[in-house]
């Protein structure tokens, strides 16, 4: 077992040392001996109590990191996020996973979830044994497991990750300051992972091809933890260095246009930062299955960035995969109701195509602008059960919507939409209306969007439309309980 590192060092009395040197001159001495200095040195992993203070962490992205402590050697941990025993949603956020099952199937998509175990569950043994004994391993893995399988429930298909926890292998699955796994994490991941997009039966009809993986270099990692760390006390931590790889395809299938003679790739990855190019997990997954993957994850994406972005391009909308790999982790709730009314909207690609039930461009000034409003040639029926709403800005770079939907009985609604900063926008935010709780029954009265708030921002020209939504085949909708 490791220990944690330090340094304790003196420096060793020069007597013996003088005694000897006096003996070869003759015992002649020019001038007194001075005195060894004598140097010590604290543990150099122990972070300070202020890292152990929930208040001390006060932005959004510092609570990310509620609260540090000390693992073996320098390893970090997390009190919320690595040592969590509960693996759930609401049942807002089940009903909405299970709609988003059906809509992708009704497309012939087949959704793989990759929900990663924490690094409380793959690495307690790096606990000390004190916090060790703290953290209920056997309840976290046994909750764990269980969304996996409520998850399958759902028609997900679900590999099993669990035989990853409780590592004990010579290469860190996870960094030891950094929540992200290492290329090695992410391999073993992708082995798993692998073996259950074999299961699917539309895997069977994409085309193959060999791959290799080889070690193409060594990347640094300063650690996110680490950091934190640095940040509430002052402290800092050596880079930590780990094997970086590339998989490209084999001899001839190597050859010839960007994917070979498979044409456009079956198989899509979307997901967090663990997915980017740094980990090779896109990579693993083509060696470890024979088929092209189309890697569209990019840093910051959080849960729901490279998935919008997809469902939005021109390369989903016309070329859907038979296989869509969604990586992520527990760390993001799975009730956030705005994502999957962006993500149910860009599958059916929002007004791309449909008859619209109201429409307006304008020219975005200062402050709040009226953008649609029913009655203006007679009120309509714009229930929010059955329609969803399409804004699109001339400038593509805007990557948030501040918005406020107003019904006729007075109610309102306040929507902000923010894209990732990482992101490639094309200034497009589409929606379903909500139709949660009684919301389906509301009628929209008006749309009023935000306009730029720099001062000095050139005006800003947007156009938006209401729609009828899809009814995926197979998805029971809040519509359909509302009878509308």
């Amino acid at each position: 077992m490791r220990t944690p590192s330090f340094i304790s060092l003196k420096l060793l009395s020069l007597s013996a040392l003088t005694a000897g040197l006096m003996a070869a001159t003759g015992g002649t001495q020019a001038a007194p001996a001075t005195p060894a200095p004598v140097f010590t040195a604290e543990p150099c992993c122990n972070v300070c109590p202020e890292a152990h203070d929930a208040s001390k962490y006060v932005t959004r992205y510092q609570r990310n990191f509620t609260t540090l402590f000390q693992g073996e050697g320098d390893w970090l941990f997390r009190t919320v996020e690595d040592l969590r025993t509960e693996f759930d949603t609401s049942p807002e956020g089940y009903r909405r996973l299970k709609e988003l099952h059906d809509a992708f199937k009704s497309k012939g998509v087949e959704l793989v979830i990759v929900y990663q175990p924490t690094r409380g569950l793959v690495d307690r043994n790096k606990m000390f044994p004190a916090d060790r004994d703290k953290f209920d391993y056997d309840t976290a893995l046994k909750n764990y497991k269980g969304m996996l399988g409520r998850f399958a429930s759902m028609g997900y298909t679900v590999p099993d990750l669990s035989p990853l926890t409780n590592e004990q292998q010579a290469h860190d699955f996870y960094f030891r300051g950094d929540q992200h796994w290492t290329p090695y994490g992410a391999q073993r991941t992708a082995k798993i992972v692998a073996e259950s997009i074999k299961k699917i039966p539309a895997f069977a009809s994409i085309p193959k091809k060999e791959f290799e993986t080889r070690i193409s270099g060594r990347m640094g990692k300063t650690g996110t933890l680490h950091n934190m760390a640095g940040q509430l006390c002052g402290s800092s931590y050596a880079i930590q260095y780990m094997d970086q790889f590339s998989t490209e395809p084999k001899g001839s299938a190597a050859d010839g246009d960007l994917f070979g003679d498979s044409g456009n790739p079956e198989i899509t990855l979307v997901g967090t930062s663990h997915s980017g190019k740094n980990y090779n997990f896109a990579g693993f997954l083509e060696q470890d299955t024979g088929a092209d993957v189309l890697n569209v994850a990019f840093p910051g994406g959080g849960l729901e960035g490279s998935m919008l972005q997809y469902l939005g391009s021109e390369d989903f909308q016309k070329r859907p995969p038979k296989i869509l790999v969604w990586e992520f982790s527990p760390l993001y709730r799975l009730d956030q109701e705005t994502i999957y009314r962006q993500m149910m909207a860009l599958l059916d690609n929002g007004c791309e195509g449909k008859p619209t039930q109201m429409s307006e461009s304008i020219t975005l000034k200062p402050g709040k602008n009226e953008l649609l409003v029913n009655g203006r040639n007679g009120i309509i029926d714009v229930h929010n059960g059955a329609h969803q709403i399409d804004i699109k800005f001339a400038d593509t770079s805007v990557k948030t919507l501040k918005a406020t939907l107003w019904y006729l009985n007075g109610r309102h609604e306040e929507l902000k939409i923010e894209k990732p900063t990482t992101s490639d926008t094309d200034g497009r935010f589409a929606f379903e209306m909500r139709d949660d709780q009684d919301w389906p029954q509301q009628n929209m009265l008006a749309l009023e969007i935000q306009g730029p708030e720099e001062a000095g921002a050139a005006p800003q020209k947007v156009e938006a439309k209401v729609c009828k939504r899809n009814v995926f085949p197979g998805v029971k909708t809040q519509q359909a309980q509302a009878g509308l």
